[in-house]
């Protein structure tokens, strides 16, 4: 490993379903750059609410996976600068807090069924003001954080539809919306997201590339390694859901519309 590849602390940044998870891990193994190790929110997601779909979680219980999710990317980065100075990062901080200000602006629940936003919306109409001022103190957090640790942001653009795995509870609206709020928001930082486009091995010479790193095998091995990786922790976490989950009977279905 040259010292080029020391003291980056790299987030590759883009909304849900553009292939971050993927170039993350595949990156990290052929660079050798650690990927911090932080739970993802699915895994969050079976800890803190058991049998609980993303698209009908009320605005607390979001709040909590957003905080969850911030202690788990703290906690993971500084485990990876304890044993190497540099990590890379699958999103970032930012992520989870423009995910919130973006469902203020679209609806808490933009995965769900269109009765079930309209309840939301009109249950979250007296809510809304105090979800806005948490979360604008939680950006206040997640901004300065961002602009202290990280060094270099990579951006995926949105390029193709969502992957229909089910496991998306966002619309392409959303998707849309939160794309932008992250370059913005990085912008407002002061750094300049590097837009990286195209399939894979693409992804990763162009990111390789652009910060001088330095390959330990090859980009399509490395890319074997990571589809192998991340298949066998989503099918794990896939089951836990399943093994989870009941279908709510009507009144709870009810419960899960009208409570904000």
């Amino acid at each position: 490993m040259t010292t080029l590849s020391k003291n980056k602390r790299i987030v590759i940044s883009g909304t849900y379903s553009t292939g971050k998870t993927t170039t993350t891990t595949a990156l990290s193994i052929v660079t050798g750059i650690p990927m911090i190790n932080a739970l993802s929110a699915r895994e969050i997601l079976t800890d803190l609410y058991p049998g609980r779909r993303f698209q009908d979680m009320t605005a607390t219980e979001l709040m909590a996976l957003g905080l969850k999710r911030f202690e788990e990317r703290i906690r993971a980065e500084e485990q990876a600068l304890s044993q190497y100075d540099g990590f890379i990062s699958d999103g970032s901080v930012l992520n989870e807090w423009i995910y919130g200000t973006v469902r203020m602006k679209v609806g808490i629940n933009p995965g769900s069924t269109l009765p079930h936003r309209i309840a939301k919306r009109i249950t979250g109409f007296t809510s809304k003001p105090f979800v806005n001022k948490y979360l604008e103190s939680y950006g206040v957090v997640v901004n300065k954080h961002a602009r202290n640790w990280y060094t270099d942001v990579i951006h995926l653009p949105i390029e193709f539809q969502m992957d229909p795995d089910g496991h998306r509870p966002v619309s392409e609206k959303y998707r849309r919306l939160s794309d932008q709020e992250i370059i913005t928001s990085f912008k407002n930082l002061g750094f300049s997201p590097y837009p990286v486009k195209g399939s894979i091995p693409d992804r990763l010479e162009a990111i390789i590339s652009h910060l001088g790193l330095t390959k330990t095998m090859s980009i399509d091995k490395a890319i074997e390694l990571a589809q192998q990786q991340i298949k066998k922790n989503r099918e794990a976490v896939s089951q836990r859901i399943i093994e989870q989950y009941h279908e709510p009977i009507l009144k709870e279905k009810i419960k899960l519309m009208t409570k904000y």
